[in-house]
């Protein structure tokens, strides 16, 4: 069923968990993460926004993520990822996505808010709620590049109290430390600027790039503030791994539908993991 409204991020941050957005890039990856919804009997956001639209077309990947929703059991959020185009906001809005991301980072703190604005007022037309991005994030959404994060371009929490409160925004993403995709060492984010940003925005925070993030790094994240916590390139490993894997036993009678099923299982069990990573309590407790 399709999960509307921010009653699940607002649940989730006054417990102390987060929301998982689990981006999808075609059919095996929407069943999978559908199928952990299932499984885990908790709330999860399919991600299907502008970077997969590039590979599976938007209209197809829009269908398959909504029908997904709403033929299952399971509260399934659908969910426009790191979109800079308001007419795509917009066609995805019209669609029945229940929430968007706008992402003005790229822009000068003015013109971040101008755009972040008219997504908000478009979003309230038709019930969604809107995340946005304060900072920079280094990396590729597609592709793990080991990037490094950047002290400078690292969120302002004063300038993120402005920020909420002249958008309007539901949701906001911040950079801490994170980073898009793998990195060659592990990730440290910076928990008193994330605290201090927690205090300033009465919103639910948004932690992008959790894949192999400590799991005492990501409590700490779940401590001050984040309920929406974005993962990818986790899913697209697995993902990969379990198609070579399989590739030796399909190849010589060309069983293409082995593999598909093998890569949509290894999607379904690796956001179990992380679903069970993002509540604390079942680590012992927040740091």
């Amino acid at each position: 069923m399709l999960l509307h409204g921010t009653d699940a991020l607002k649940q989730a941050a006054a417990a102390g968990h987060a929301l998982p957005g689990f981006v999808a890039y075609n059919l095996e990856t929407v069943q999978g993460i559908t199928a952990a919804a299932e499984v885990a009997g908790r709330p999860v956001l399919i991600q299907a926004g502008s970077s997969p639209f590039k590979h599976a077309g938007r209209q197809a990947l829009m269908r398959l993520a909504l029908d997904a929703a709403e033929d299952s059991a399971a509260r399934l959020g659908v969910h426009l990822d790191h979109s800079r185009d308001l007419d795509e906001i917009t066609a995805c809005l019209e669609a029945g996505y229940t929430s968007v991301m706008v992402d003005g980072s790229h822009l000068p703190f003015a013109e971040n808010i101008a755009l972040t604005k008219e997504a908000v007022r478009r979003a309230r037309d038709h019930g969604a709620w809107v995340e946005a991005e304060l900072g920079a994030l280094p990396g590729d959404e597609d592709v793990s590049t080991y990037a490094v994060a950047k002290t400078a371009a690292m969120t302002d929490p004063d300038q993120a109290a402005g920020f909420v409160a002249a958008t309007g925004v539901d949701a906001l993403a911040v950079a801490v430390g994170n980073v898009h995709g793998f990195t060659e060492d592990p990730v440290r984010l910076d928990l008193e600027r994330l605290a201090a940003i927690h205090e300033a925005v009465p919103v639910p925070l948004v932690l992008h790039g959790a894949s192999g993030l400590p799991v005492e790094e990501l409590h700490g994240a779940l401590a001050r503030g984040v309920a929406k916590v974005n993962v990818n390139a986790e899913l697209r490993r697995a993902y990969l791994e379990a198609v070579r894997a399989s590739l030796p036993a399909a190849l010589p009678g060309s069983d293409v539908v082995s593999v598909w099923a093998a890569g949509r299982d290894a999607v379904r069990d690796a956001a179990l993991e992380v679903i069970g990573r993002l509540s604390p309590q079942a680590e012992g407790g927040t740091t």
